[in-house]
C-alpha cells in the first residue's frame, strides 16, 4: 500500500480542481453611483437588454436611460413578469434574440435580479446588476432561484460566475422604503444561524473565514440596525445596506456550496407554496425561519444556547419590525392542511433542512412553526411532554 503522505498523493490533493464564484468583477458603490457607471457598462456591451419588473423599470429607467444613451448604447427594456419562472425565462430569451442583445442589465429586487442573472447565464452574455432595494444579496451572488408562475419556490440554479458589474446606488436603494431593508436584515442574519450549523465545524480555511464573516455580519446588524432605521440615508444606514447586499454576498462567495442554507430557508421555501404568504417578503419569511430552526434545536436537542439565541432574536425582531410568528406573517388563519403542505415541502428529501445535525420530520417542523414565540421555560415543558 502506498504511503498516505507520499509525494504523489500530496500532488493529487494539491492539484484537485477547486472553483469558487466569490465576487462580482467590479462593484460601484455610492451616492449617484448609477450616474457614473456609463463607461463601465459600455465596456461590457453596446446593445443592453434591461430586465426588471414593470414598476421598477418605470421608476429606474428615467435615471438609467440617459446614462446608457450618453455612451451611445442601444437599449431595450422588458419585464420579467411577477416571478423568475421557466415560462418567464423563455419569454426573456426571445427578447434577447429580438433585440440582438449583447449585455443584460438586471434592475430591481431579488426575483428580477435572479431572472436577469439566469438569462445572462443561459445566453452566454455579460450581466450588470442594479439592486433597487437592500432586501437580499441577489445582486452579488452566482445563484438564481426558480419559482412557479404562481410564486412557489421550485429549485435553484448555480451560475458560472458572479455578475460582471454591480452598481449599488444609495439614492436608488433609499427609494425602496424601510420595510425592504428590514427584510434584508432578516435574510442576512440567516447567514450566521445557517452557516454555523452547516459548516461551523469545518477545518477548511475559506469555510472558516466565511463562517466567521457571518458572525461579524450578525454582530454588525445587531449593533447598527436600530440607528440605521432611525436615520434613513445616514452613515449607519449605508453601512447596514452594505452589510445586507455586499457582506452577505461575500459569505456565500467564500463559503460556496459548503456554506449552505439550512432550515431557515427551507421554511421559506415551504411557505411560498401557501398563496397567502406571497405578500410577505423573502427576508421576512427567512427571519421567521431562523426562529423555527432554533426552536427545533430546543425541542429535539434540549439546546439552551438555541433557546437563548431565540429570545435574543425575538427582542431584536420586536425592536425593528421583523415577523416572529405565523400570525406576524399574516398566516394566523392558515389551515392545518396548508401548514402540513409547507412542512412536507420543507422536509422533502432534497431539502437543505437535512443539513441540521439531527433528523426532522414534518410533524416536528409543524410543532416548531407554531411555537416560535414560546417562552424558554414552556419550551422545556413541551420537550418533556413530547418525549
Amino acid at each position: 500500500m502506498a504511503n498516505q503522505s507520499s509525494p504523489e498523493l500530496l500532488a493529487q490533493q494539491t492539484n484537485a480542481l477547486f472553483s469558487l464564484m466569490v465576487a462580482p468583477g467590479r462593484i460601484m458603490r455610492g451616492v449617484q453611483a448609477l450616474s457614473h457607471a456609463g463607461v463601465a457598462i459600455a465596456h461590457l456591451g453596446r446593445r443592453p437588454l434591461v430586465v426588471g419588473g414593470d414598476r421598477t423599470l418605470a421608476a429606474t429607467l428615467p435615471k438609467l436611460q440617459p446614462v446608457l444613451e450618453q455612451q451611445g448604447l442601444q437599449l431595450e427594456q422588458t419585464s420579467y413578469g411577477a416571478n423568475c419562472s421557466e415560462s418567464s425565462l423563455a419569454s426573456l430569451r426571445q427578447a434577447v434574440t429580438t433585440h440582438q442583445a449583447d449585455l443584460i442589465i438586471g434592475v430591481g429586487g431579488g426575483k428580477a435580479l435572479d431572472a436577469a442573472k439566469l438569462l445572462a447565464h443561459q445566453c452566454g452574455l455579460p450581466i450588470v446588476t442594479i439592486p433597487t432595494s437592500a432586501a437580499t444579496c441577489a445582486a452579488w451572488t452566482a445563484l438564481s432561484n426558480i419559482y412557479s408562475d404562481e410564486g412557489a419556490f421550485l429549485y435553484d440554479v448555480s451560475l458560472d460566475r458572479c455578475p460582471d458589474l454591480l452598481i449599488l446606488d444609495y439614492e436608488l436603494i433609499e427609494t425602496a422604503g424601510q420595510r425592504t431593508l428590514v427584510a434584508g436584515i432578516g435574510d442576512a442574519l440567516a447567514k450566521w444561524y445557517e452557516a454555523s450549523v452547516s459548516s461551523g465545524h469545518s477545518d477548511q480555511t475559506l469555510i472558516i473565514a466565511a463562517v466567521q464573516q457571518a458572525r461579524v455580519l450578525r454582530d454588525i446588524l445587531f449593533q447598527k440596525t436600530p440607528t440605521a432605521i432611525a436615520e434613513t440615508g445616514g452613515e449607519f444606514w449605508r453601512e447596514v445596506v452594505d452589510a445586507t447586499v455586499l457582506l452577505a454576498g461575500v459569505i456565500g462567495g467564500l463559503g460556496g456550496a459548503q456554506c449552505r442554507t439550512v432550515a431557515a430557508h427551507a421554511v421559506h421555501n415551504g411557505l411560498t407554496h401557501i398563496p397567502a404568504s406571497h405578500h410577505a417578503l423573502h427576508g421576512e419569511k427567512v427571519a421567521y425561519g431562523i426562529l423555527v430552526q432554533l426552536r427545533l434545536e430546543e425541542m429535539l436537542l434540549g439546546n439552551q444556547l438555541a433557546a437563548s439565541a431565540r429570545q435574543q432574536l425575538l427582542k431584536f425582531y420586536t425592536e425593528i419590525g421583523l415577523p416572529a410568528s405565523l400570525g406576524d406573517l399574516g398566516l394566523g388563519n392558515i389551515t392545518l392542511a396548508e401548514l402540513q403542505q409547507a412542512a412536507e415541502i420543507a422536509c422533502a428529501p432534497n431539502s437543505d433542512i437535512h443539513r441540521l445535525p439531527f433528523k426532522v420530520v414534518p410533524d416536528q417542523l409543524m410543532a416548531a412553526m407554531v411555537s416560535t414565540k414560546t417562552p424558554v421555560e414552556a419550551g422545556r415543558q413541551n420537550l418533556v411532554s413530547s418525549s
